[in-house]
């Protein structure tokens, strides 16, 4: 059904060519980052604060973005927030060439700070975007091959690449993500719309509108509450699992890009089987599922002892966390009014996304606070061990107040 729709919708097919080469962007940051931190400094902290600070912008902007989406041209402001991505990329690209002084770890942090807050007028736009390009019916095929192969070029693809392409230095990685960019740009430019309704009222009055419809929609409250706190443990853990992969279990650049394209794998699996799991088990049984595939992955990777435990658990929780997007993104995109979808969807994103900074921060804190009791390693494990505790809190609340109607 997918390819068809490709096949069928020239503008689908136009998002999804500009996704696929973002996401393949996105792959090579999301190893070379972090391993350029490694570079600069091996305090956790400091580390966190880079993590944390990739995702600060959803906390700090998420909500003023949905009204800016709402009043804009989307096809304009993606390809702009794209080419201001790349431009941020290539900041990035110098300081790696450069001669890291003692700040530099922290101007890193800063530029991870702006390349996220371009991403959160990107992103949102994107699906507020989508349910003006394909019909209702085709919103969970449409999300399913979005999310797919974002998991497929992000993650399978992009984070081994990147550990290929540090071998011939660390700046590489950063200058094949701002071409990519660029081109990605040209692509969306390319969609054409018929003119789209955009609300006229003022900034406070549609920020007022879309605070009101998520107020008095418990469930979509409660949902959004739920994915914060998923969101949060799950920082905590990658802001980490880094450390532990070089540090403990010994992987290389190369290594880890693969561990984490086996997680991949399971991304896209989740990706694809999520409407079949979802006739099958019904929306609220695979929620319920999805929280129980975490809890275990984070598990395993607190007790595991080797690269392949690691890749096996992350493919576990990719999978679960695939099909927990595909139903919920489906149900908002047909739950939300279209007037008001891009405040409501920045909203509960401010909630899903928002705790992701505190998690990054939080995880580097729990390290730095247990290191010097318990060690090194002990520390390490110890953040994946507490991730798999709290997704069983989780588990627990969700089973007693989260109701898909």
């Amino acid at each position: 059904m997918a390819t068809a729709l490709l096949r069928r919708n020239r503008n689908f097919r136009l998002l999804f060519g500009a996704g696929t080469l973002t996401n393949l962007g996105d792959g090579l940051t999301a190893l070379a980052l972090p391993w350029l931190a490694t570079l600069l400094t091996r305090d956790p902290l400091a580390i966190g604060a880079v993590a944390a600070a990739t995702r600060l912008p959803w906390l700090l902007f998420a909500i003023p973005a949905g009204v800016i989406v709402d009043r804009s041209d989307m096809r304009r402001l993606i390809a702009r927030a794209d080419l201001l991505r790349s431009a941020i990329v290539v900041a990035i690209l110098l300081l790696a060439m450069g001669d890291p002084g003692p700040g530099a770890v922290w101007a890193l942090a800063g530029l991870a700070f702006l390349l996220g807050s371009a991403e959160v007028l990107r992103d949102n736009a994107a699906q507020t975007l989508l349910p003006a390009i394909v019909a209702p019916a085709d919103l969970e095929a449409a999300n399913g091959q979005l999310w797919s192969t974002e998991q497929l070029t992000g993650q399978f693809i992009g984070p081994p690449l990147a550990g290929l392409l540090i071998a011939f230095g660390v700046a590489v990685p950063f200058g094949v993500d701002a071409a990519l960019l660029v081109l990605a740009a040209g692509l969306v430019w390319m969609i054409t719309l018929p003119p789209q309704a955009r609300t006229a009222t003022g900034f406070g009055t549609a920020l007022r509108e879309g605070m009101t419809f998520m107020r008095r929609d418990p469930v979509l409250l409660r949902l959004a509450v739920v994915l914060g706190v998923a969101n949060f443990i799950a920082m905590a853990t990658l802001t980490v699992q880094v450390l532990l992969a070089r540090e403990v279990l010994g992987l290389s650049a190369a290594a880890y890009g693969l561990v984490l394209s086996v997680g991949a794998a399971g991304a896209i699996t989740g990706s694809l089987l999520a409407p079949r799991l979802t006739a099958a088990l019904g929306r609220q049984g695979c929620l319920y599922g999805a929280i129980l595939g975490w809890g275990l992955g984070y598990g395993l990777i607190g007790i595991g002892g080797s690269g392949w435990l690691m890749a096996l658990a992350l493919y576990g929780i990719m999978a679960a966390a695939m099909v927990w997007n595909v139903i919920t993104v489906s149900w908002r995109q047909r739950r939300i009014p279209g007037a008001l979808l891009g405040r409501v969807n920045a909203i509960y994103r401010f909630f899903g996304w928002g705790s992701m900074p505190l998690g990054a921060l939080a995880g580097g804190g729990i390290v730095a606070l247990l290191e010097p009791g318990m060690g090194r390693e002990a520390a390490l494990r110890a953040t994946f061990l507490l991730a798999s505790l709290g997704c069983a809190l989780l588990l627990a609340y969700a089973l007693r107040r989260l109701r898909l109607d």
